[in-house]
Order: structure tokens, then sequence, then C-alpha cells
């Protein structure tokens, strides 16, 4: 058999493909990443199947979290579909579903208001923060929230290849709409920087974090996803509905959705000692 080398090359032509694919572009960078990852791991030697086994050892060696390593693995079985090596991919790490998320990293109503309250000088943050919140869209997406689309009530969301509807609820209409007049924004995005381009998830992260102590919130739940997450969990709670809330979100699978609805441990075994059961 032809011995298999990786080179740079491939891994640009990868990167094309993706590109081609219409990938979003997180999945993008971060598959590219991959690639780059693995094409060191080679050092320039053919690729073997015993290769690729000990590359995916290696990464369990250096004690990624589970979730990690699968991703990591993911971007690598795409390269290998594109190679056409495909008696190269490997099985993901079978991983027990979690029933409830970590505290530390769980970000609560309170926490959210908290936030709100600590960015109120900085207005289009403090929009940013109630729009994410408030429709459940990912970062990426704020920027189809135009005033042609807000004045409708209705904003369509088109990401990875799925076209969705997003329903602004009449109080985030009013400050948008209010906070887009006063910038002289007449058409087009709101949520813009001064030169006149969308806001970008750095932006928003680096603001985000800003506003940590002041709200004596942990930075480690301070991020624009965590938004999204809360979003979730509140609508679960009110609704009880799995598949809408999956619609809502964007999501092909229910699987993800339970991620999105996990509550904490504390919670969690707040409603087992609701049971009763030990007396």
């Amino acid at each position: 058999m032809t011995e298999r080398i990786l080179t740079m090359k491939h891994v640009q032509e990868f990167y094309q493909h993706l590109v081609r694919e219409e990938k979003s572009h997180v999945t993008i960078a971060k598959y590219y990443r991959d690639a780059q990852t693995f094409l060191r791991f080679t050092e320039g030697k053919a690729v073997t199947r015993e290769m690729v086994i000990a590359y995916k050892n290696s990464l369990m060696e250096r004690a990624y979290a589970v979730r990690s390593i699968n991703s990591m693995l993911a971007g690598m079985n795409s390269l290998f579909s594109f190679m056409g090596w495909n008696d190269y991919r490997v099985k993901s790490i079978r991983m027990q579903r979690q029933i409830y998320s970590a505290e530390e990293k769980e970000l609560t109503k309170a926490e959210y208001m908290r936030l709100l309250d600590a960015s109120r000088a900085n207005e289009q943050l403090n929009l940013v923060l109630q729009t994410i919140c408030g429709t459940g869209i990912r970062v990426s997406e704020l920027r189809y929230f135009t005033v042609e689309s807000v004045k409708t009530g209705e904003v369509t969301v088109d990401c990875k290849n799925k076209t969705r509807t997003i329903l602004v609820p009449g109080r985030l209409k009013s400050l948008l709409l209010s906070f887009a007049k006063r910038r002289k924004i007449t058409a087009g995005a709101i949520f813009i920087t001064r030169s006149g381009k969308n806001l970008d998830r750095s932006n928003i992260w680096s603001s985000m974090k800003k506003l940590c102590n002041a709200a004596n919130v942990k930075a480690s739940k301070v991020f624009p996803h965590n938004l999204r997450k809360l979003f979730a969990r509140t609508f679960y709670c009110l609704e009880k509905d799995i598949a809408k809330l999956a619609d809502i979100l964007g999501h092909s699978s229910i699987n993800t959705t339970r991620i999105y609805i996990m509550t904490t441990g504390v919670e969690h075994r707040r409603k087992i000692e609701r049971l009763g059961l030990v007396v």
C-alpha cells in the first residue's frame, strides 16, 4: 500500500473543503486546529493505524476532558474522510451521560440580574446580554437583529444550513428600537462597533469579563454561551417541552438540548430530598 503522508497542503485543502461544505465558522476553525495538531504529531512520518491509535492515547494521557478528546477526534475523523482514509477513523470515547452540571459553571438568574445591573453604564452591552438571554440565540446570531427585522418582531436566523425564526419579546423590541434610534441606526444590524462592523464574539467576551467584579459573579460563569443556557433552563422550567426548546435553540438533536437544561448538583440533591423517601 502506498504510504499515506499528511502535509500542510493537505490540511489547507481540508480547510477549503470545510468552507465549501458551508460548515459554521466555529466548526471550520476548530477542525482546522485539530488537523494541524495531528499533523504536528505525525512529524512528517507516514500515517498508520497504529499512529492514529497512539495519537488518541496521547490525548487521554494528557488528561483532557472526555468531551474535549471526542471533539478533537471528530475533527481528525473529518480530515480522514476528506483524505479518503476512512479505515483510519477512530471511535469516540464512551462517556456516561451527565445528569447535573457543575455548580461553579452554571450561571443563575440572580447572577444574570447582577450582570445586568453592572452593565447599565454600557447600554449596548446591557442589550446584548438581554438579547442573548431573552431569546436563546447564539452570540454569532446577533448580526441578524437588524432594525428591519426587530420592527416586525421576528428575526430570521440562518445558521448551519438551517433557518429558524426568533420571536422578539415586546419589551426587548422596544428597548432595541429605542437604542437604534438614539444611535441613529436607521437600517441594518443594531449591534455594531464604532466603525460600523458587527460586534464579534471576542468583543462581547472581553466586555462581559469586565463585569465580574462589580457583579460579584465568578469569571468561570461569565461568557455568552451561558446566557443561552440560562434561557434554555428557564424556558424548560416553564414549558417542560424539550422538543419545542430544541427547535427554538436550533438543535438537530434533543440530546444536545438535554445538556443545556441540566441543573446543578445542589438543585439535583434538593429534588431528591423532596422525595421524602429517607426517614
